[in-house]
């Protein structure tokens, strides 16, 4: 059996596209605004007081530079990985949200937008990378720099939810969520 692990899922700070009201999915270039930087700063402090072992990314600049912040309050080491990334919405990336509505099919788990990935497929590499994070925990405590729609979807995992059971609500900028794995 293995034992217990505490993820402190930190959403990242405010985005450029975020303000600007894009879809980000995995663009790989978006940075933080000056309040996704405040944003990034407080849960950094927040992170410093829960004590983490261990700091993972997704390689997105946006968490990227939140994860920047984590490093120096917490004194870790940032260790990078694409699993971390948010979904990737393919060919709608880049174009206003509020256009999307009608364009995505958001109830069902397996639709993906051309060069994108399905909430199914989002739910299946998080899993597999949590699975692999309970067999080789670099510490019992780890923080994880990541986006909304993938913390939705550990939540959902941890909760041993299917993709078209992952929450609703997506944790605001610069939020840390706390999630029990592995028991």
């Amino acid at each position: 059996m293995s034992r217990p692990l505490t993820l402190l899922l930190v959403r990242h700070g405010q985005s450029e596209w975020n303000a600007a009201g894009l879809m980000q999915g995995q663009t790989p270039h978006v940075p933080l605004t000056g309040l996704g930087h405040e944003q990034a700063a407080a849960a950094a402090e927040e992170l410093a007081r829960l004590q983490p072992g261990a700091l993972l990314s997704s390689d997105l600049l946006r968490a990227v530079q939140t994860a920047e912040h984590c490093a120096r309050t917490t004194g870790l080491t940032t260790v990078m990985t694409p699993a971390l990334r948010e979904q990737g919405y393919g060919d709608l990336e880049g174009r206003p949200s509020r256009e999307l509505w009608d364009v995505v099919d958001w109830n069902d788990p397996h639709w993906a937008a051309a060069g994108g990935e399905s909430l199914a497929e989002l739910h299946g590499r998080v899993e597999a990378f949590l699975t692999h994070l309970c067999a080789e925990p670099p510490a019992d405590v780890i923080a994880l720099v990541t986006h909304g729609d993938t913390i939705r979807a550990a939540q959902a995992v941890a909760a041993g939810l299917g993709p078209d059971a992952m929450p609703v609500v997506t944790p605001h900028n610069g939020t840390v969520t706390r999630l029990e794995i592995c028991e």
